[in-house]
């Protein structure tokens, strides 16, 4: 289903941050049955896996990169332990000329795996970029056609931007999969962020003693 040695082999890249790009991760026997099973929903926008219907070769993909395997591999390239955090999968068919915007993902997300459908890509659009910056989406480490099974995986931080022009292509087909916090104890952490920062407030105004 997955070319794992190609994963295996391909070294993570750190510059601009740490990232690795597998062309065709997804062999393209099951390529093929997953865009044959690929949900069908008619609007733009990232929807929750579990709220979609798709078929069986769909169903089996998303279950093999649930696994153990697939955790171990990126728990390995990535120098982290995954077993805390949560799995998180979005679909997406259409695109909108406003997608891409520069941005970096939600605090909540540790890893992100972004997998590309598409046969075929014809349009400056719509190719991801790994940025350099918030600035230039045409400052890029990478950019990556949004085809043939092809994997990018990025670890999120502050400076872990990307984008991609706009595109007028309707359809880029992709599945979105993180690694997240819990959402308790994102939510907590999160309040102890805000906390902590509302006292260094009052303590530089000289309003906490």
């Amino acid at each position: 289903m997955f070319d794992l040695n190609a994963f295996v082999a391909t070294p993570l890249q750190v510059d601009p941050y740490d990232f690795v790009v597998v062309p065709a991760f997804v062999k393209p026997e099951t390529l093929k049955a997953v865009n044959r099973d690929f949900p069908e929903f008619e609007h733009a926008g990232a929807v929750v896996v579990d709220e979609l219907t798709y078929g069986p070769a769909f169903e089996a993909m998303v279950e093999k990169l649930k696994g153990s395997t697939i955790q171990g591999l990126f728990e390995k390239k990535f120098g982290l332990d995954l077993g805390e955090y949560s799995i998180m999968m979005t679909a997406r068919k259409y695109s909108e000329p406003s997608d891409g915007n520069i941005h970096t993902d939600s605090k909540g997300k540790i890893i992100t795996i972004l997998i590309y459908f598409n046969t075929e890509w014809n349009e400056e659009g719509g190719r991801l970029r790994v940025l350099r910056s918030s600035r230039d989406i045409d400052d890029y480490a990478v950019e990556v056609q949004p085809v043939s099974g092809t994997l990018l995986a990025f670890r999120r931080s502050d400076r872990s931007y990307h984008g991609f022009k706009s595109c007028q292509s309707s359809e880029r087909r992709l599945l979105q999969m993180h690694w997240v916090v819990p959402k308790r104890a994102h939510r907590d952490a999160t309040k102890k962020q805000r906390f902590t920062t509302h006292v260094k407030r009052l303590i530089k105004k000289g309003t906490w003693s």
